[in-house]
């Protein structure tokens, strides 16, 4: 089966933290991938501590398939310095990596465009931190600006017929509820939602992160958000129907 009728499937999962005693734990469902999606985004926290050998890991078990893999790293991917190289490992494998970039995939006929950023935290309107007082806390929050402003830009920029926002942090406070509320400034930021709702043609919008947040949230602008990681999906990938004419998202 392929997109039929300008309808894409899009299978997603994050959170996956993958290292030697996991390969073989998703790679059962995925083998036949292709008879339920046209593509698959991996939304961050691929590997446990950001290790090269951790990458090799998923590599291992998402490289290779039917169908094409855009990724993003996550906080955990970045936590051994190896960030660059991890990303390599997953490029060598097959799967396109981005980091305020983006990819366009043709399934069937529609254009997908995908732009892809770990993102960062800062919190939701009414509740967010701010570029104010000391160095630490005013580089804390202009880091998680600066970065949705660059993943704006290339989301935007993408020449398709409808796009995907691909994050770890999630853009909306929706999809963190079964969270700590004290944890949501280091979970999420509006300022994604921002870059997002600017966007034309935003069909849907996946983040991981929250491992006890839940599934279904909605950006201001009414684009579908779905957290995608897998301790709240339960399972090895969600599939998820959207159109290239916009109609309401499926599942």
């Amino acid at each position: 089966m392929t997109a039929e009728e300008g309808c894409v499937r899009v299978a997603a999962v994050g959170d996956v933290h993958v290292d030697a005693d996991v390969v073989g734990r998703y790679r059962p469902a995925l083998e036949h991938l292709s008879l339920k999606a046209d593509l698959l985004l991996l939304a961050g926290d691929l590997t446990r501590h950001g290790t090269e050998e951790e990458a090799r890991c998923v590599a291992r078990e998402f490289g290779g398939l039917a169908v094409p893999v855009v990724a993003i790293l996550g906080n955990h991917d970045y936590h051994s310095d190896q960030q660059e190289g991890v990303a390599a490992v997953l490029r060598d494998a097959g799967i396109t990596v981005l980091e305020c970039t983006g990819t366009v995939v043709n399934c069937a006929g529609v254009r997908v465009g995908v732009a892809g950023t770990k993102g960062f935290g800062g919190g939701f309107a009414g509740a967010c931190a701010s570029e104010f007082g000391e160095p630490e806390m005013k580089e804390f929050t202009r880091h998680g600006r600066e970065l949705a402003a660059r993943f704006g830009e290339s989301l935007a920029a993408l020449d398709c017929d409808v796009r995907i926002s691909l994050t770890h942090y999630s853009p909306v406070p929706e999809t963190l509820l079964g969270e700590p509320l004290e944890i949501y400034p280091f979970l999420g930021s509006y300022h994604l939602a921002q870059a997002i709702d600017a966007a034309p043609e935003v069909g849907l919008a996946v983040h991981g992160h929250a491992h006890a947040g839940s599934e279904r949230g909605a950006t201001p602008g009414g684009v579908p958000v779905r957290n995608v990681a897998h301790p709240v999906i339960k399972q090895a990938y969600n599939v998820y129907q959207l159109s290239s004419a916009l109609t309401p998202l499926s599942r």
